[in-house]
């Protein structure tokens, strides 16, 4: 290891002990949180299952970057090269319509068998997956609703497909030894304002129950709710909104998604998650950010990314969380969206780590807010870079900007002769 990088890290471990962290143990800590990188950024959300089809329901990816993954093994490719370049060991988060197969086989259709080449690749890697059933991008979803329609025959479509990616799950969990989180979003929703919001949200929750009516073992799969406040094709009303979720999560039982871009454009998460955990045993983060309507812009770290980092670290609230990324960019190399995103997320996560939870939170109580102020100011200029690229160093990946030669390389060896 470079020695620069090790003095400095000492140099950094003597600042944070002097307030009782221990920064080795922090990296300890650090190094066994999971990351669910979407597989959905690789390709510009097209998966394989129905290639020639437009994204719809209210979907959409900006951008031309070359390079695109265009067929199940391309993708694996760049996921193992973008792993290789972030710290940790991690899952992949993958869709319906990745399935890797020859078959013509339809939504309601799909298998474990039909993604038996990714349980193999995630074996080799090491990895774990966790999986979303896809309510977009198909004739049934064409009029803006799935599980919520009012044609009994397209709900019932619908239904049997969120039946089957519950079990494709279990599959997963049962075979890779780690739990699989499902996450279930539907775009279903209205342009304009409807005249009935309830019928919707009752046709929703039936089917969603029907959906959950076949017990699956918890420890391996884990279902989550994932709400929306308006997307494309439906500004005015959505039919899974966050009181919606909210509601039926905690009465039956199931993990609460929240997605950093599904709020109101000054609405943040960050503020929403001690008090979801303390009535949902489970909670997804998709961290994204948002800009303006939507959540598709890669992760930066802004104000956002580091309090909800700060929430999870300083709740104790990680054991209870799923942390997984969901933005869609295809404006920039595929590989660097996934690469900045995830090491921004674990490097916000280290800073929220070092900071002095236990003594800021002795102070609070003495009612002393003067010095939780000052400290948590200054403790904003403690050199967290340093301990960030010991444990890149130390975890064998690029430390600093030296991972964008390895990405910039793959571009012109792999990317472009695409």
């Amino acid at each position: 290891m470079n020695q620069s990088v090790v003095n400095s890290y000492n140099e950094a471990k003597k600042l944070y002990e002097s307030h009782g962290i221990d920064v080795d143990q922090v990296l300890k800590q650090l190094s066994e949180i999971k990351i669910s990188l979407h597989c959905w950024q690789g390709d510009d959300v097209r998966g394989f299952l129905f290639r020639d089809k437009e994204l719809s329901g209210g979907i959409a990816v900006t951008g031309s970057y070359p390079g695109r993954a265009s067929t199940p093994q391309e993708l694996r490719e760049d996921l193992e090269k973008a792993l290789s370049l972030i710290p940790g060991k991690h899952k992949v988060n993958l869709h319906a319509i990745y399935a890797d197969t020859d078959e013509q086989v339809d939504l309601d259709e799909l298998e474990p068998r039909h993604f038996e080449k990714w349980v193999e690749w995630a074996k080799e890697q090491g990895l774990g997956l966790d999986f979303n059933p896809t309510y977009f991008s198909h004739p049934n979803a064409a009029d803006g609703f799935t599980l919520s329609h009012t044609n009994d025959e397209i709900r019932e479509f619908w239904i049997r497909h969120g039946k089957a990616s519950r079990k494709i799950a279990e599959h997963f969990g049962r075979e890779l030894g780690q739990t699989c989180f499902t996450n279930f979003w539907v775009p279903d929703g209205y342009k304009d304002t409807p005249v009935d919001r309830l019928a919707p949200r009752q046709r929703l929750a039936a089917s969603l129950d029907e959906i959950f009516s076949e017990l699956i073992d918890e420890q391996f799969n884990v279902d989550g709710v994932e709400s929306k406040l308006f997307g494309i094709g439906s500004e005015s009303y959505v039919v899974g909104s966050h009181e919606f979720y909210m509601g039926y999560g905690i009465s039956r039982g199931k993990a609460i998604t929240l997605d950093a871009g599904h709020f109101h454009p000054t609405e943040v998460i960050s503020n929403k998650l001690s008090s979801i955990l303390m009535f949902s045993k489970h909670l997804l983060l998709h961290v994204s950010r948002p800009v303006r309507w939507d959540s598709d812009h890669v992760v930066t770290m802004d104000d956002e990314l580091l309090e909800i980092a700060r929430e999870l670290v300083r709740g104790d609230l990680l054991s209870k969380t799923s942390l997984g990324l969901d933005f869609f960019d295809g404006s920039i190399n595929h590989l660097a969206a996934w690469v900045i995103g995830t090491r921004n997320t674990i490097k916000a996560l280290l800073r929220a780590m070092l900071e002095p939870v236990e003594e800021l939170r002795k102070i609070e109580l003495a009612g002393d807010y003067t010095s939780r102020l000052a400290l948590v100011e200054e403790f904003k200029s403690y050199p967290f870079g340093a301990v960030w690229d010991y444990y890149c160093a130390s975890q064998g990946v690029p430390v600093r900007e030296q991972w964008l030669n390895e990405v910039k390389r793959h571009e012109q060896e792999v990317l472009l002769k695409r």
